[in-house]
């Protein structure tokens, strides 16, 4: 459900406030290309389809005949309006909030994903090429990374624990991880995920189940947010030690390093949160 207002009738409109809006920053790198490969599919259309869109855009796609083959183009074209309102409302932070609205805004961030799964993807047959600047038929079987074989797809920080139980209820008690036991393997281990972070937690005894900075090194882990404020506010509400606070953004603005903030974990780990920036 879209909350911006929109032009009635002027699909160019529509599309000049998409460009504006992911000219603003803070979008996935591929929004560019759906807003192209949508733009120009939009501009091979007859004058009644694009209105369809524009119906779709006004809550009114109930009006539209279920027959019509370009409705997975509209709903691309909703897909991407979503995203971006959703995008524009996380980029406004206010100085205090509730909290149902940092519930609100937690929520917000992890729905990006399913938006952002499928900004470069075929589309009516069709997928954009940044290289001429037109969009072109997909190729079948062609995915996001033409048909490069991806070897390495995820990774895990290793913790090696006294006691891996102690530390596994830890992290899902207190951050919201969640726990796999796989005693099974050759290596019996405990794998927590949470979001996009893995962590496999070993026996260890011994120098090795210390904190690094015992060795010189400052930080266990660091785990890169886009919006380190909300994941604060999370942690210290859950009464987790922090070492080193989250500074204010106009703070933040004349600091060398990163906008960042580090909590203790149960085994003494310094896990450091650092703002993720988007770069070109």
């Amino acid at each position: 459900m879209l909350n911006k207002e929109y032009p009635l009738h002027d699909m160019n409109l529509v599309f000049d406030m998409i460009e504006q809006s992911i000219k603003n920053g803070g979008t996935h790198d591929k929004a560019e290309e759906e807003m192209n490969l949508l733009m120009h599919l939009y501009a091979g259309l007859p004058a009644e389809a694009v209105e369809h869109g524009m119906m779709f855009i006004h809550g009114r796609a109930c009006e539209i005949p279920a027959s019509s083959d370009i409705i997975p183009l509209h709903v691309r074209l909703m897909n991407l309006l979503e995203y971006l309102e959703k995008i524009e409302y996380l980029a406004e932070i206010p100085a205090t909030m509730t909290s149902e609205e940092i519930s609100k805004r937690s929520e917000m961030m992890n729905s990006l994903d399913e938006h952002e799964k499928l900004f470069g993807t075929p589309l009516l047959g069709y997928q954009f090429n940044m290289g001429s600047k037109e969009p072109k038929k997909a190729e079948e079987g062609e995915d996001e990374d033409s048909g490069r074989l991806l070897l390495m797809n995820s990774q895990a920080s290793v913790f090696a624990c006294k006691d891996i139980y102690k530390t596994a209820i830890f992290y899902e008690d207190k951050l919201g991880f969640r726990a796999t036991h796989l005693d099974d393997e050759a290596m019996p281990h405990i794998k927590l995920t949470r979001d996009n972070i893995a962590i496999v937690l070993v026996r260890g005894e011994g120098a090795i189940t210390k904190p690094a900075r015992e060795f010189g090194i400052k930080y266990d882990m660091y785990i890169y947010c886009s919006e380190p404020f909300l994941l604060h506010n999370e942690i210290a509400g859950n009464g987790i030690k922090i070492i080193e606070d989250l500074p204010e953004a106009k703070e933040a603005q004349s600091q060398t390093i990163n906008r960042q903030f580090v909590f203790e974990d149960v085994d003494g780990r310094h896990i450091c949160v650092s703002q993720f920036i988007e770069t070109a």
